[in-house]
């Protein structure tokens, strides 16, 4: 309790968001070089078809990080609170719900997608060229459900206590071991596209694995005993209220990239194939921004819960400034080397080119991105589940399709590649005027109070 308290309450800003935030960087740098690699020995076959099928079941991927967001983020967002209203108890009682509600879940996605392999394939774009490989990949993706649900409860929620190093470490090892066995599986065993999936799973085995061992022998308020996992409804509400709108953001990121897939399928699986390394390469920026924002999460629960109103504008604006300040000048280096970088991973000058243009349009506007992260995690950390929901489903969603059904019908190709930076700045817009009006709101409660 001493370490945390002088973690979260005493030290300055900058030292209280950096020791929190910077092992969850460093873990999606990780990440980031395991889905680069990843996709560098997929695209390492030369197989535009097999790159386009791996890309199509991204969605599903995507849908599972959302749904473990459900547990992982709605958890923590209502344990770090607890632990500002010093009510441990009740905290370990929320993270042993939230464990075995996610394992549930799991368990539940791999029978839905077994059940209906075929019309969920369809649905995702799946082709006479692609479905062979979409479907390899979606066995081992299915099977693994459970476990890369099950990973993003733990690896959040024990953050609320000051464990960011060993979350990180979970999340590095299994990044690590999915980079071994990559080209083993995909080019060794010539398991090809089910290869790169089943190597993904194994690495969220050892991550789940590591986690828990950390929660049993690290932690002092948090479990993953069954006894423990039961909570009064209204504190499971608050988990779903909060959990859900938070996961709606990679929910919706799989949306994006399915309605994007569609969209550039009509120009060959050279364009899906070059969306899909594109996006690999945006998340050199976008994780890196997602690390510091959800780093500074359970920083900025705490202060909320804690009533402690100054230190909390200090997070946030730190928490600004870090985010804007590194997207402008990530995002300059990136649109400078989009030939380079796109041409790492294909060299087929058609790839190349689309995905050139791709990349420049989608860093153009991240600093954007940024504001609405940062935005969006102080929604989630204060338990504001209304504006929460409207920026999870803003950005990639909402407004997005009302951007590129417009800029797709009236510029076509252009149009959908620039659909997603108007998207981006509009957004941004949107979470201004939204943080503005809570802020208005928390001090008209509080001079009521």
């Amino acid at each position: 309790m001493k370490n945390r308290m002088e973690l979260f309450e005493n030290a300055p800003v900058w030292k209280a968001y950096f020791t929190i935030s910077l092992p969850v960087v460093f873990s999606m740098v990780v990440t980031l070089v395991y889905n680069m690699v990843d996709t560098f020995f997929v695209a390492g076959t030369q197989n535009a078809s097999l790159v386009a099928g791996v890309s199509q079941c991204t969605p599903l991927f995507m849908l599972m990080l959302a749904l473990g967001d459900i547990f992982g983020l709605g958890g923590s967002s209502l344990i770090s609170r607890l632990f500002g209203q010093k009510d441990d108890e009740t905290a370990r009682n929320v993270s042993g719900f939230c464990f075995y509600a996610a394992i549930v879940c799991g368990l539940i996605v791999t029978v839905l997608m077994f059940a209906f392999q075929g019309p969920v394939l369809r649905v995702l774009g799946a082709t006479s060229d692609t479905l062979k490989y979409a479907s390899q990949y979606y066995f081992w993706i299915a099977l693994g459900a459970p476990l890369i649900i099950l990973s993003l409860t733990p690896s959040n929620i024990i953050r609320t206590e000051g464990l960011a190093m060993q979350s990180m470490i979970a999340s590095v090892a299994g990044s690590i071991l999915n980079i071994v066995l990559d080209p083993i599986f995909i080019f060794t065993l010539g398991m090809g596209a089910g290869g790169a999936a089943l190597a993904t799973v194994l690495g969220y085995v050892l991550s789940d694995v590591l986690l828990v061992c950390y929660i049993l022998r690290k932690s002092r308020h948090l479990t993953v005993s069954i006894r423990h996992a039961r909570v009064a409804r209204k504190f499971v509400t608050s988990v779903f209220v909060i959990g859900i709108p938070a996961s709606l953001t990679n929910l919706m990121q799989s949306y994006n990239i399915m309605v994007l897939n569609r969209h550039l399928i009509s120009y060959g699986p050279k364009a899906v194939a070059a969306m899909g390394i594109t996006m690999k390469v945006n998340m050199i920026i976008m994780m890196i921004l997602v690390g510091f924002a959800f780093g500074a999460q359970p920083l900025i629960g705490y202060a909320y819960g804690a009533g402690n109103r100054s230190r909390l504008r200090a997070v946030i604006r730190f928490d600004l400034l870090v985010e804007v300040g590194f997207s402008a000048v990530a995002s300059v280096v990136v649109i400078v080397l989009a030939p380079q970088l796109i041409g790492m991973f294909m060299n087929d000058a058609s790839v190349v080119s689309y995905g050139t243009g791709m990349l420049r349009w989608f860093t153009l506007t991240t600093p954007f991105c940024g504001i609405v992260l940062v935005l969006t995690t102080c929604f989630i950390a204060m338990g504001k589940a209304v504006p929460s929901f409207v920026l999870s489903i803003s950005r990639q969603g909402v407004i997005f399709t009302v951007v590129i059904l417009i800029t797709a019908a009236c510029f076509g190709y252009d149009g959908i590649i620039c659909a997603q930076p108007v998207a981006d700045f509009l957004t941004a817009v949107v979470g201004i005027f939204m943080y503005a009006a809570a802020r208005k709101s928390d001090q008209t409660l509080r001079r009521e109070d």
